[in-house]
């Protein structure tokens, strides 16, 4: 699909922006445009469609595919308050926010820290926040 120039500058600033900006975007827009509050998408970007039922004489052979998750997101959940000022370092070291904007987002839990990492960063991510009192799941 063509974007339009303004669309695609639009859209190359939008990239940009932070997690708090986004959010802060999105709440701007459900305001203007007079949206409610809807479930969150799945991450990629897109509404699963229910699948067509299967036909009874399909469902033996159908074996269902598992497919590995490739990319995952870490989400903060909690955190000890006597340890919130590691914790909003700990942040501002793995995702390069100010520390306001760090301290927004550790208010702000549950809240997502990262997105789109593999397996191995996002457990990385994950122990490092532990290890700083604070609590967080992988998605």
């Amino acid at each position: 699909m063509e974007l339009s120039p303004k669309v695609s500058k639009l859209l190359d600033e939008i990239v940009q922006l932070n997690m708090l900006e986004v959010k802060e975007l999105s709440s701007g827009l459900k305001d203007r445009l007079g949206l409610a509050d809807l479930p969150s998408m799945p991450m990629g970007g897109m509404m699963a469609m229910p699948a067509a039922p299967a036909k009874a004489a399909d469902a033996p052979a159908a074996a269902p595919k598992v497919e590995e998750k490739t990319s995952f997101t870490v989400r903060l959940t909690g955190f000890d308050a006597a340890k919130k000022i590691g914790i909003i370092k700990e942040i501002r070291t793995l995702t390069g926010l100010g520390l306001k904007e760090a301290k927004a987002l550790v208010d702000s839990a549950p809240v997502v820290v990262k997105e789109n990492l593999t397996k191995d960063d996002a457990a990385a991510l994950q122990e490092k926040l532990t290890a700083a009192g604070a609590t967080s799941e992988l998605e």
